[in-house]
């Protein structure tokens, strides 16, 4: 297995609990070494509710979605020492943002609250327009969590984008550069997932097909290419077999893939689900949907997973230089931990445990 090189990190955090936003929380930095041990660990910007994180193209600016009250975008200048200055705040255009990606001209804004999505101007210098908005409306059959439009992720899709909507089970497409916003029809439907699955983040492979986790179900759903614009659903298998203490399914959070595996946080169970994809053609022969963990083309299997501890809920993770290290962001245990994979087996060994308040993202700087 070979050795990931050391690293720093980004972390953006919740407030501690029974605390207003912007009691405390911000941005962390945090360094780890090519031993899966943590080094150091500074608050560098105090923003409330920084949640999630993205870093622009250049790598010169970084974005904070604020869910404290009004949706807020924040962005930083990140100096070559890896401290940050404040540049610019703005609306994300809805309510509860999430999540943000960053293209070299905006900042995508998913607003879980009311199912927005925004695409936010980004100049060089990280600062930051007026929100260009996609409201969206619908339903799902889960009365507690799809009672309407949450947009939940956004992911750079071509000259396009994809927005994953927990409470409809649909993946939205819109123009990358936000054109058509307000209101005029420029956005569709891209793909229908089965009802209840609450698709959350997702990742793209190689050949174009999307692995969405669905929060909801806890399956990993397989989508396919389908003409321009469109992807056809073909199925979807468990994402791990652990179960919460009382039996119930977990939450899958954040998925991420390298090289043949595919990694997933699980809420509930509190583990790192590591899952192996193979092409079906190449590793069966007359395979059919009777072969164990077939999936359209795809074969997938769970080889492992890995125990963060009894309430770690894993809200995010970043997989860092060639698969071998992933760093989770325990929510509720306070900490971030190291995992070392052995990407033969798949099979993971905790190398160490931080402590920090209320981690919700990992993003490596």
């Amino acid at each position: 297995m070979s050795t990931p090189t050391a690293a720093a990190l980004w972390i953006g955090t919740y407030p501690k609990a029974d605390t207003e936003p912007g009691t405390g929380e911000g941005i962390w930095r945090v360094g780890i070494g090519p031993d899966g041990k943590f080094a150091g660990g500074e608050l560098v910007a105090q923003v409330p509710s920084p949640s999630f994180l993205a870093l622009h193209p250049s790598g010169r600016t970084l974005l904070a979605v604020g869910e404290a009250g009004p949706g807020r975008l924040t962005s930083f200048h990140v100096s070559d020492a890896g401290t940050l200055t404040l540049a610019a705040t703005a609306t994300s255009g809805g309510s509860g943002p999430c999540h943000v990606v960053a293209t070299d001209s905006a900042a995508w804004v998913a607003n879980y609250g009311d199912g927005v999505a925004a695409a936010v101007p980004l100049a060089d210098d990280g600062a930051l327009g007026e929100p260009r908005t996609f409201p969206h409306e619908g339903t799902g059959p889960v009365a507690d969590r799809q009672e309407g439009s949450h947009a939940h992720f956004v992911h750079v899709w071509g000259d396009r984008v994809l927005v994953s909507d927990l409470g409809t089970d649909e993946l939205r497409t819109y123009p990358l550069d936000g054109s058509g916003a307000d209101g005029e029809p420029s956005g569709t439907v891209a793909a229908v997932l089965p009802p209840g699955t609450g698709p959350r983040h997702l990742v793209e492979l190689a050949d174009g097909t999307i692995l969405v986790a669905g929060e909801l179900d806890c399956r990993l759903h397989v989508l396919v290419p389908a003409g321009p614009g469109r992807l056809e659903h073909v199925g979807s298998v468990a994402i791990t077999a652990r179960t919460t203490p009382d039996g119930a399914a977990g939450y899958p959070s954040h998925i991420t893939v390298a090289g043949d595996l595919v990694h997933v946080g699980v809420r509930g169970p509190d583990v790192l689900s590591v899952l192996r994809i193979h092409d079906a053609a190449a590793t069966t022969e007359g395979f059919d949907d009777a072969v164990p963990g077939a999936v359209g083309h795809l074969v997938v299997e769970n080889v492992a997973d890995v125990d963060l501890g009894a309430g770690a809920w894993p809200r995010h993770h970043a997989v860092l230089a060639d698969g071998g290290i992933v760093v989770v962001a325990a929510q509720l245990t306070d900490e971030l931990i190291a995992v070392r994979l052995d990407r033969a087996s798949g099979k993971g060994e905790i190398t160490d445990r931080l402590e920090l308040p209320v981690p919700a993202c990992v993003l490596e700087a």
